[in-house]
């Protein structure tokens, strides 16, 4: 039927599905409530013969609510464990499509990424996640988050079975403008044993350095790169995560609120949620089930927001725009003819910790995330039998080559 036919896939549990599986991006409040039809990505997923096995627990919200969050918690299905070490994170918010992954429960998952939330827990469950640019992979019936920056994305064990997957829901979502420049095209053909020959790949290195033993498997897959044919061009630099996250909270926020209400509205009778507002009135009366370790001042900032038409969202936005393309990725490549920038994903797996929250040391997710751009991330080695990965970024519509 299809080039996944009979293939088993789990899908993050805030990408809808009409069927008896729940959509509720891992709250209370929408505990029990059923999307009126399928995603764009789960109809292109059953189209291709694919099985879908059930849905992923995630960071609630896809990481959407607190400052103080830990990574794959939510209130309704608890806490994800990472796949090598079950007191460790498993990252997020794609938490349970990492590990389930890892662990074999399918031959491929799909999560969602605005910023890090592919990437991050394919990285630290030892897999190959892949964050398109965004348009390539239709959105509607996603929760969303950001229309500037949200996307999903396959997760799997091989390149290769992540471009199987990219290849069969890539493609135009007549209910999502931003894909009428989609191409939809055959990702495998991409992969080469030779691939490295030739290329020219800079090395992002303020987005490393945040600690030693990671820059040591950093190394040695850089000399790794270079032993495949690569020429790798070090020194480079991006403009920092926190230039980027001053313009693109207040652009996420924003969008949150509007994009939020839109798809609560859209579900009708099916949920007596129907705003961010109610939303966060349901929490507040729910709060010892709903916010027993950490509260919802991410929700509470994305309320006072004041629309797509502020000023203030405008300027951060072109701000976004402006960092992470123009002054970055496309200038990086651009003056150093670049096929492709790495860096480390992320660190090794903290310690869970509910209280307190996620102890993040550093990753290279936001430049790609925020431009709209595409990273590949793939294991890299391991920090004491714990996982960590390797990103190639570069600029729109490169999914193939990198």
């Amino acid at each position: 039927r299809g080039p996944l036919h009979g293939i088993p896939i789990l899908v993050k549990d805030n990408i809808a599905s009409g069927d008896a599986m729940m959509t509720s991006a891992g709250s209370l409040a929408l505990d029990g409530v059923r999307a009126p039809k399928d995603s764009h990505v789960v109809a292109r997923l059953r189209a291709a013969g694919a099985i879908l096995l059930g849905k992923t627990n995630l960071s609630e919200w896809a990481n959407f609510r607190s400052t103080r969050s830990s990574s794959g918690w939510s209130s309704r299905c608890g806490q994800v464990r990472n796949a090598y070490a079950t007191d460790r994170t498993p990252g997020g918010s794609s938490s349970g499509s990492g590990v389930a992954t890892a662990r074999g429960f399918c031959a491929a998952a799909i999560g969602t990424e605005t910023d890090g939330s592919i990437v991050v827990p394919s990285a630290m469950n030892s897999i190959v996640g892949i964050k398109p640019t965004v348009g390539l992979v239709g959105r509607s019936g996603i929760i969303p988050i950001s229309k500037s920056q949200d996307t999903a994305g396959p997760m799997a064990r091989s390149v290769i079975d992540a471009a199987i997957v990219l290849a069969a829901i890539a493609g135009v979502d007549p209910a999502d403008p931003v894909t009428t420049a989609a191409k939809p095209m055959e990702f495998c053909s991409f992969i080469k044993s030779d691939g490295l020959r030739d290329k020219r790949i800079g090395v992002v290195r303020n987005y490393a350095g945040f600690h030693e033993r990671v820059d040591a498997v950093f190394e040695t897959a850089l000399a790794a790169l270079t032993d495949g044919g690569a020429t790798v061009i070090d020194g480079l630099s991006l403009p920092s995560h926190v230039e980027i996250r001053q313009y693109e909270l207040t652009v996420m926020l924003t969008e949150f609120k509007v994009g939020l209400n839109a798809y609560l509205v859209s579900l009708g009778e099916r949920s007596s949620i129907r705003s961010l507002a109610a939303l966060i009135a349901f929490n507040e009366t729910h709060a010892e089930r709903v916010m027993p370790y950490f509260g919802q001042e991410k929700l509470l900032q994305a309320e006072k927001t004041n629309g797509l038409d502020d000023k203030v969202y405008q300027n951060a936005l072109a701000a976004c725009g402006k960092l992470t393309r123009d002054n970055g990725i496309d200038r990086t490549i651009s003056e150093n003819h670049l096929h492709a920038l790495v860096a480390p994903t992320t660190s090794a797996p903290w310690a869970i910790d509910l209280i307190n929250g996620d102890n993040r040391l550093g990753g290279s997710s936001s430049p790609a995330a925020v431009a709209g751009y595409p990273s590949v991330t793939v294991p890299m080695g391991y920090v004491s039998g714990l996982p960590v990965g390797l990103s190639f970024i570069g600029d729109a519509w490169r999914e193939g080559s990198l």
